[in-house]
């Protein structure tokens, strides 16, 4: 009889719990929604304070819409602590990197940049966004080979790729690969046909 009480009074908490949990997650839900339709409308503050009346240090949900709130009103400082909350909830998320990557690179951190983009390639070394925007950023510092490394596993992965083979082939030129450059700007000529920059690379090679 004992152990049937126990067990009544287990399952009447374990009732409890759950409606307690259904009941904040419809409160959350409810938040979103409205904070939503402040978005839409560009009411980003106000957006931005109902999100912080419900503001929990260890909700990444919460934390992710208030990264990307600020980051929409243009308050890159603070997007940039909440999408780093994020990261820190969720070290493996690519989606919290990537948004604290936009507001690193509104800040113009380009050093914090490139080493966000490497902590998403060690979690996932396919990304075509990490793997393009750190061959960009390492072609604008001149640093070729490093682009190069890139760019090439794009070219592989994404064989008809424009911006792929587009930044390889002014990488291989840079490189004096220009066998590769050449092979590489006719390729993007075929899927964007006429495109400048790839018509100024190939006069570059005669």
């Amino acid at each position: 009889m004992e152990i049937l009480k126990k067990g009544i009074i287990a399952t009447a908490i374990l009732f409890q719990t759950s409606a307690l949990f259904a009941q904040n997650e419809a409160a959350l839900q409810s938040v979103f929604r409205e904070s939503y339709t402040l978005e839409y409308s560009k009411k980003y503050n106000e957006a931005i304070a109902l999100l912080n009346k419900n503001y929990s240090d260890k909700s990444y949900e919460v934390n992710i819409r208030l990264a990307w709130l600020y980051y929409s009103n243009k308050n890159y400082t603070q997007s940039q602590v909440y999408y780093q909350n994020a990261v820190a909830l969720k070290p493996y998320s690519v989606e919290a990197k990537l948004g604290l990557v936009k507001a690193l690179a509104a800040l113009e951190l380009w050093d914090k940049v490139m080493t966000e983009y490497e902590e998403i390639l060690k979690i996932d070394p396919q990304n075509y966004t990490a793997n393009y925007w750190a061959g960009v950023l390492q072609y604008n510092r001149k640093k070729y080979e490093a682009a190069s490394l890139y760019f090439e596993k794009l070219v592989n992965l994404y064989p008809f790729d424009y911006d792929a083979n587009h930044m390889m082939a002014w990488t291989c030129l840079n490189l004096g690969r220009s066998a590769d450059a050449r092979l590489l700007f006719n390729k993007a000529l075929l899927i964007h046909p006429s495109d400048a920059s790839s018509l100024d690379g190939l006069s570059r090679l005669k």
